[in-house]
């Protein structure tokens, strides 16, 4: 048995539907038609009622489902691309993300936004939100990048009771297989050693972890042994397992697909540089993607992202230092 990545999201819905009466999908063309990726593929035919096609109004869809969460419900929200959450913005931002905050009532809401680059999806459909969310307080962001964690995370956002930002990767969808679901899981806000090495830490979430991770295997064959830490949920951030990486290797790389001004990678290179300079033998470095829009030819867009090849040149460069 091989279950991928979109599978995992949707067996994890589908046991949320199963254990929680209250919980409830709503998203455009969710039903039906299973939506945009087929991630509630069959789930409004095994849940009669609970999985609903919304309106093209994703500032509606959020705003809905605010007032259900806050009402005791606990929606799934799917966002077709994630670049489109940003017409819910407000709703995400100034209602979900405070609601608790200055009434103390929880918003259980989960919004699951399909992230990142694909080969000719151009501006529109490609973009990684995960760092315009992570700078509101009130919302989790999580960034699975194992069909493991794409299964777990997914069912711990649901259980949480403050809204979660659960960004899933559309590159990882159909190119990521594991035998099994897991029974036990790290918790989100825990980072994970996915590679252990002496010589430099690649931190690094979402697809980019198997990008790192190929990385690392180019370069043990010539006898260099990087560790990669997959920081699972980039809000909350694991500081402490990213320090604790660094001060066995000396040496930090920071990686992501999102646009290169401020983000992730410039949050973990400076909470590194602050409390962890000491632990340096090489300036810290980071990799994104180019700080332009995404663009649509495949060829382009292939050089626009970080890739294994371009962290290899990064990582060959920041070894030498």
């Amino acid at each position: 048995m091989s279950i991928t990545y979109l599978e995992a999201i949707r067996l994890a819905q589908q046991r949320a539907l199963a254990d929680d009466p209250r919980v409830f999908i709503y998203g455009q063309d969710v039903g039906a038609f299973g939506g945009a990726f087929k991630a509630t593929k069959n789930l409004a035919q095994e849940f009669p009622g609970r999985v609903i096609d919304a309106p093209i109004s994703e500032d509606a869809i959020v705003g809905a489902a605010i007032g259900a969460a806050i009402e005791g419900m606990r929606p799934i929200i799917e966002m077709q691309f994630a670049d489109f959450s940003t017409v819910g913005f407000n709703q995400i931002i100034n209602h979900a993300a405070a609601f608790h905050w200055r009434t103390q009532v929880p918003c259980p809401i989960t919004i699951r936004l399909p992230s990142g680059g694909t080969s000719g999806s151009g501006p529109f459909h490609s973009q990684s939100m995960e760092a315009i969310y992570a700078h509101y307080p009130g919302l989790i962001v999580m960034t699975p990048a194992t069909v493991e964690d794409a299964y777990s995370m997914l069912l711990e956002a649901v259980a949480i009771d403050d809204p979660v930002i659960f960004c899933e990767h559309k590159y990882l969808y159909y190119h990521l297989k594991a035998d099994q679901l897991p029974t036990e899981a790290m918790p989100t806000g825990k980072a994970r050693i996915a590679r252990s090495g002496r010589d430099m830490t690649i931190v690094a979430y979402s697809a980019m972890v198997h990008e790192a991770l190929a990385v690392a295997d180019e370069l043990a064959a010539e006898g260099t042994e990087i560790e990669v830490v997959d920081l699972r949920s980039v809000k909350p951030l694991d500081t402490d397992t990213v320090m604790a990486s660094v001060a066995r290797t000396g040496r930090l790389l920071c990686v992501g697909e999102a646009f290169p001004w401020g983000g992730v990678t410039a949050e973990v290179i400076a909470r590194v540089a602050s409390e962890g300079f000491d632990l340096l033998d090489a300036p810290p470095q980071r990799l994104n993607a180019k700080d332009t829009p995404v663009p649509y030819h495949p060829n382009l867009w292939t050089v626009h992202r970080p890739t294994a090849r371009s962290i290899a040149v990064a990582a060959r460069k920041l070894l030498r230092q």
